[in-house]
């Protein structure tokens, strides 16, 4: 199953465009819930390429890049909460429907803030979100992200490619990312698809968990380094209709590690809330 590709824009992103990808089966039914997939630092939409087209057999799913990532615009000036703009911004152009949403790492804090003290949210997955780990560890991935190399040709960035922290990615799904992550440079080198300069930008604030009103579950991978166990503990007593799903086997990037197992966690969660 394609994703059908969407660039769009609205007067509230004050001239930003944004690319989204939205899948549906061949159904085409309207009245299927939408639910919406967020990537963290550095991704873009098609790192949910193969866990998207399982979900469009239940729902409407939409996959965003982040503005200064994928082929959304990566504007030069950097506002702190932007990127919660460009969900609240996405929300709208669909239409403001009821959503169910997904994020993981970065994704997964833009959501729970997007889902604080809003209505419009009928469930939110937050997969593996930073909390708890150490300063100097969350540093190390935001430098490693930060350094962005170049390569002489595509081929070479793609082999070069690799997920930051690291990831056990079969790689099949490695280069299927790998091949849709390069873009070429204005002086005709190969580098990645994202603005590291936007890792540097402060979020609109810390999320108010608290606020979140609709049942969530917090996906942890269990080898994470940025989500230890006490984080994840932490994250689940502050919303009051919350729960928590261990991956066995998967460290940071727990939907690229153990994709089938995350989609099941996905799927019993939204199945017994929905």
């Amino acid at each position: 199953m394609k994703p059908r590709e969407e660039r769009f824009t609205r007067p509230e992103l004050a001239g930003v465009h944004l690319r989204a990808l939205h899948w549906a089966d061949d159904r085409g039914d309207d009245s299927a819930p939408a639910l919406i997939l967020l990537h963290g630092a550095g991704g873009n939409a098609h790192w949910w390429d193969h866990l998207a087209p399982e979900l469009a057999r239940d729902y409407r799913v939409t996959a965003l890049d982040f503005r200064g990532h994928g082929a959304s615009d990566h504007p030069q000036e950097h506002r702190k909460g932007a990127f919660a703009e460009d969900l609240g911004a996405l929300v709208a152009h669909l239409g403001a429907p009821p959503v169910i949403l997904v994020g993981a790492s970065l994704g997964a804090h833009v959501a729970a803030s997007h889902a604080s003290g809003r209505d419009g949210v009928r469930a939110l997955v937050l997969i593996d979100p930073s909390r708890g780990a150490s300063r100097a560890g969350r540093r190390a991935a935001q430098l490693a992200l930060m350094l962005r190399p170049t390569y002489a040709t595509r081929a070479q960035a793609i082999e070069r490619f690799r997920f930051l922290p690291r990831a056990h990615a079969a790689e099949d799904l490695r280069l299927a990312i790998a091949e849709r992550s390069v873009r070429k440079e204005a002086d005709g080198r190969y580098g990645y698809n994202f603005d590291p300069r936007w890792f540097s930008v402060e979020p609109a604030g810390t999320p108010d968990f608290s606020g979140i009103r609709c049942p969530t579950l917090v996906v942890r991978g269990e080898s994470s380094s940025l989500l230890p166990t006490h984080g994840a503990e932490a994250i689940v007593s502050e919303i009051p209709d919350a729960r928590i799903a261990e991956v066995e086997g998967a460290g940071h990037h727990v939907q690229l590690d153990r994709p089938g197992d995350t989609l099941a966690v996905v799927r019993r969660f939204l199945d017994a809330v929905l």
